[in-house]
């Protein structure tokens, strides 16, 4: 039997607070934000880049083909 890997939602009250099962209290916020900043690399487009590579696969094509030709070196 597969289990789901989506996680639900937690529950709510009716003005929109979590209910107080789920205490988040003992948290810490950003305790794997460096971990994560380590293996990403966000650059954000102008928005008429955008419009002509409008997924990360397409940049990533120009760029390697960019690449290929010598046109620009990693720095």
């Amino acid at each position: 039997m597969n289990k789901s890997t989506e996680r639900p939602e937690p529950e709510r009250t009716a003005d929109g607070d979590v209910l107080p099962e789920y205490d988040f209290r003992a948290g810490v916020r950003g305790k794997y934000a460096a971990r994560y900043a380590e293996r990403t690399n966000v650059v954000v487009l102008e928005p008429d880049v955008a419009k002509a590579f409008p997924t990360a696969s397409d940049v990533n094509r120009a760029l390697r083909r960019l690449l290929a030709t010598g046109g620009a070196a990693p720095s």
